[in-house]
Formats: structure tokens, C-alpha cells, sequence
């Protein structure tokens, strides 16, 4: 079994301690992703705790490497522009899901991304609009019915909103 659990954070308080939580709990950072715009408060929480991805996704840097922060656990970051909404910096598997999703989405945008990464399209719609205000989109990948309870009790004691999971992923 093998499901992905998402949540929307409202602000960089409260994504640091998702993360934070997550760590501490042992989830893999390979199984953690973060979505977030390039404004807002998610996006100054990234730069507050030194992270070098948002300066690197706004002059086009490439994907990869170790940053500073909570951010830096996570594998992976760069920024990619998701046609109809703009450019979003992401960490983690996510990324490359949506890097290669949102090239071809130009017509479906994030919602269509969102989908393809087995979301129910009335969550995407929730994700998406979420997301235009500014929200992180945070997802962990759980491999028991032990790590999605802990992944899910965690986003709703950190305050996330619209938590929900994917049925199982093909392994």
C-alpha cells in the first residue's frame, strides 16, 4: 500500500512546523513535498529561514542541491511555472511530477497536474484555489496505514486545511 496525503498551510509558521513534525516523525524526506508560489507568506518563510531556493527560482536557477532551513531536509528544489497561475518553487517528489506534467498542461494548468498526481478533482479545485492565495501545498507519501494516520494527525494538528489522500498508488 502506498497513498500520498495532502494538505494546504496557510502560512510559514505553520509549513515550518509540518515540517518539522514530519521530520521528527521519522517520515523519509523523500517522501515529503512542498508546493508554494513565489509570493506570499509561504514564499517569505523560505527566504526568513535562508533558504537559497526562492532567490534561485526567481533568476531561473536550475533544480537541486542543499539549502539552508527546514526546506533544506527535503529532496530537491527548484521553481517551475504552472501555465494560468505562474511560478510556484517546489521541493520534493513533487517536483518532478509537476515539472513534467505542467509542461504538457498548458490547457489544465495545476488542476490538471494535481489530478495526474491521483488528487479527485473537486480536492484539485480546492488545491488550486488554495494555491492562487498564496497557500503551501504540502504532501507525504505514507507506505502503511500506520505513516497516514501519523502523516494525516500531524497536518491537522499543524493546522493544514483540506487534508485528503490519494487511493493506492501503483508501487
Amino acid at each position: 500500500m502506498s497513498k500520498a496525503i495532502f494538505g494546504t498551510v496557510p502560512d510559514g509558521t505553520k509549513l515550518e512546523l509540518v515540517l518539522n513534525r514530519l521530520q521528527a516523525a521519522d517520515f523519509p524526506n523523500s517522501s515529503v513535498s512542498v508546493l508554494f508560489p513565489e509570493k506570499g507568506e509561504t514564499y517569505h518563510f523560505a527566504m526568513e529561514k535562508h533558504s537559497k531556493a526562492p532567490e534561485g527560482a526567481a533568476t531561473g536557477a536550475g533544480t537541486g542541491g542543499v539549502i539552508g532551513g527546514i526546506l533544506g531536509w527535503l529532496v530537491g528544489i527548484g521553481s517551475l511555472a504552472i501555465p494560468g497561475i505562474g511560478p510556484f518553487v517546489a521541493a520534493g517528489p513533487i517536483l518532478a511530477a509537476l515539472s513534467g506534467a505542467a509542461v504538457g498542461a498548458a490547457t489544465g494548468g495545476i488542476l490538471g497536474s494535481l489530478v495526474g498526481l491521483g488528487i479527485p478533482e473537486i480536492e484539485a479545485k480546492e488545491y488550486e484555489a488554495k494555491l492562487k492565495e498564496g497557500h503551501a501545498l504540502v504532501s507525504v507519501q505514507a507506505e502503511n496505514t500506520d505513516q497516514v494516520k501519523r502523516a494525516r494527525d500531524i497536518l491537522k494538528d499543524c493546522g493544514a486545511e483540506h487534508i485528503s489522500e490519494t487511493k493506492d498508488l501503483a508501487a
